[in-house]
């Protein structure tokens, strides 16, 4: 049934002045943060990959007097592609509901933010499933509580961990094999409050700072130049049924990665987001809001569209720390 119902917008003497919902910052998100986006005009197009090994390799030699110099080149890869599926929501506003409404009610700007949050939920939830996760990137490593292994480190939440060496250890090993250094770490908010309670971070930092640990102080003693965490926040439980809210990111991972600062020609990225803005009024991120009359159902309706496609598109700049908590 349609939401909200009659009876819900009209009560006996409204306090005008206050309202409760749950609207989420769009600080909260990480989907439109992490990796930069790319407006295309096209739905669905190729795109050009350069090898790296022939980039990297010397082929330089000795030129004798009267010598043709030594002779090289790269190659080129065209079969990349991106397809900006869209994704679509309404809410509609019947004229009923529109007549019968009390200040402070205002039925267009709380749909709009409705969908709005929509939107921001999808994109955050699609943003994880495409990069959050082991399996994706050039190096997975586990956490654990005992001796570390190879492949593995010991759990941020442990006493005698040192996430520090851990992300620096990495942050060289994925630069030893693309020429590229880390510059952005992901975290979910229980790593995040982990990372800010670890011994060897709060040890690190006692005589230099004061009062609590912030992302920019981890960016700083990670060498980095950001850290985002993911406090995105979504509803999986059924309508009219039990709520279960938590994080949309609400895995005990951290993702290490590089991250271009703009799209760019022969400039490599851990992912790329493709937004397709020849949607008819769509703006750089993809997405449009549009109000039209919906005259068989005595209804105005507002609905979103949002057109992208997030793409993987260097795995080996990026490395996955699993189970980084207990």
């Amino acid at each position: 049934m349609p939401n909200p119902a009659v009876q819900d917008v009209h009560v006996n003497r409204p306090l005008t002045n206050m309202s409760v919902a749950y609207f989420q910052s769009a600080d909260s998100f990480v989907a439109d943060k992490v990796f930069p986006p790319i407006p295309v005009a096209k739905q669905s197009d190729r795109y050009f990959t350069y090898d790296k090994g022939d980039f990297f390799r010397s082929e330089m030699k000795l030129r004798a007097p009267g010598t043709p110099s030594a002779g090289g080149g790269y190659r080129l890869d065209s079969t990349p592609t991106y397809f900006c599926s869209k994704k679509s929501v309404h809410k509609d506003i019947d004229d009923d509901t529109r007549a019968n409404s009390d200040e402070p009610l205002n039925q267009d700007r709380d749909a709009t933010i409705w969908v709005t949050q929509q939107g921001l939920i999808k994109r955050d939830i699609d943003w994880a499933a495409a990069y959050f996760g082991t399996g994706k990137w050039g190096t997975d490593l586990a956490g654990v509580t005992g001796t570390p292994t190879a492949g593995q480190f010991k759990r941020w939440d442990e006493a005698t961990s040192d996430p520090i060496s851990d992300i620096a250890d990495e942050s060289v090993n994925i630069e030893s094999k693309t020429g590229y250094l880390p510059n952005t770490l992901v975290l979910s908010p229980r790593v995040y409050n982990a990372l800010r309670n670890n011994p060897a971070i709060l040890d690190r930092i006692k005589y230099t700072q004061k009062g609590q640990i912030t992302r920019e102080m981890l960016a700083s003693l990670f060498d980095l130049e950001r850290v985002l965490v993911a406090r995105g926040v979504q509803n999986t439980g059924p309508e009219e049924g039990t709520d279960a809210i938590d994080y949309i990111i609400n895995t005990k991972g951290a993702l290490l990665v590089y991250s271009a600062p703009s799209p760019s020609l022969q400039m490599p990225s851990g992912g790329y987001t493709f937004t397709w803005t020849g949607l008819l009024g769509a703006g750089a991120h993809g997405g449009r809001i549009k109000k039209f009359r919906m005259e068989e159902l005595s209804s105005d309706r507002i609905e979103i569209d949002m057109a992208y496609d997030q793409k993987l598109v260097a795995a080996d700049v990026g490395s996955f720390f699993g189970d980084a908590i207990s």
